[in-house]
């Protein structure tokens, strides 16, 4: 499946701080379906109101934003990522950084035989979190190790999917509901790499399956989007089990037509945003051994409806 890059195609207005001695911000929108790009902006430094206030309205904007160059601590990433909302804690605790539970990490190095990192970390298309009460609002990815060829990371816009949904296909799913389960592609992720940890019962427990729309409304901004995805999506609610297994395979691959989707191509120190409310990701993956590894904070939702 072929995706956009991006290429630029405006900068928004500009603004600084009133004390005048920080860089000035700007906001590249890219020439694809989703993303723009942040720059003039240090995330080592405490990000002033004005400054967060225009991130926050490009996030809504933009559903993704990168943060080219970011030479940021652990405790930085946390300190920004709540400036949006409480964070969550990823059930597979094996993969947390020593000492900050609040960061996943992504990563396909081991050391000492032993994985440091959830290696397979979106194989399937999927919104982070879909399978709990409150899934995420969003998610952020710092790059710490990139391979020198593979491991981009593709996103697919949820409300284009929505809006360019046949109308009587629209109609039908308006108002279902499906569940969501992280268990639903374990055992296939376990076979295809067998260093993925078995889970524990308390574990099992903390990802029992909900039902989410199968078309959530933004919060923020009102607009509709999908919000099912191949990886945690496991069934239509109401739905005979044939109906319900063609309809999600529709939406599918609807959802991740090349015109929705957006490839990001990591830069050293990147840090990318993105809104799971609005939009889904896959990793595209890189040869074994090239050594990978990013730290993930993901922020806290609202209940879908």
């Amino acid at each position: 499946m072929s995706a956009i890059s991006p290429s630029f195609t405006r900068s928004s207005t500009r603004s600084s701080p009133a004390n005048g001695h920080a860089p000035v911000i700007g906001i590249r929108a890219f020439d694809a379906p989703l993303g723009a790009e942040i720059t003039g902006l240090d995330l080592s430094r405490e990000v002033a109101d004005d400054e967060f206030a225009r991130i926050h309205r490009a996030h809504l904007d933009h559903h993704l934003l990168v943060f080219r160059d970011q030479r940021i601590t652990p405790e930085q990433q946390i300190a920004f990522s709540r400036r949006f909302g409480p964070l969550q804690i990823h059930v597979l605790n094996q993969f947390q950084l020593p000492g900050h539970p609040e960061i996943l990490i992504i990563s396909n190095i081991r050391e000492d035989g032993k994985p440091i990192g959830l290696g397979d970390a979106g194989h399937f298309w999927h919104s982070d979190l879909s399978y709990v009460d409150k899934p995420s609002l969003g998610s952020m990815l710092h790059a710490q190790e990139l391979p020198e060829e593979g491991g981009d990371t593709l996103f697919a816009n949820m409300h284009l999917a929505w809006e360019t949904l046949a109308p009587e296909l629209q109609k039908t799913v308006a108002h279902l509901k499906a569940e969501h389960s992280y268990l639903a592609q374990y055992a296939e992720l376990q076979r295809r790499n067998p260093w993925r940890p078995n889970l524990s019962a308390e574990q099992i427990a903390h990802v029992k399956p909900v039902l989410q729309p199968v078309v959530r409304t933004h919060p923020e901004t009102g607009r509709k989007a999908l919000f099912v995805s191949e990886h945690f999506t496991t069934r239509i609610d109401g739905l005979p089990e044939d109906e319900s297994r063609d309809l999600l395979a529709q939406l599918f691959a609807h959802s991740v037509r090349p015109e929705h989707v957006y490839r990001h191509r990591w830069q050293p120190h990147d840090m990318i945003f993105w809104d799971n409310r609005s939009l889904m990701h896959l990793a595209a993956g890189c040869p074994d051994h090239l050594r990978r590894k990013l730290y993930r904070t993901t922020i806290e939702g609202d209940l879908p409806f």
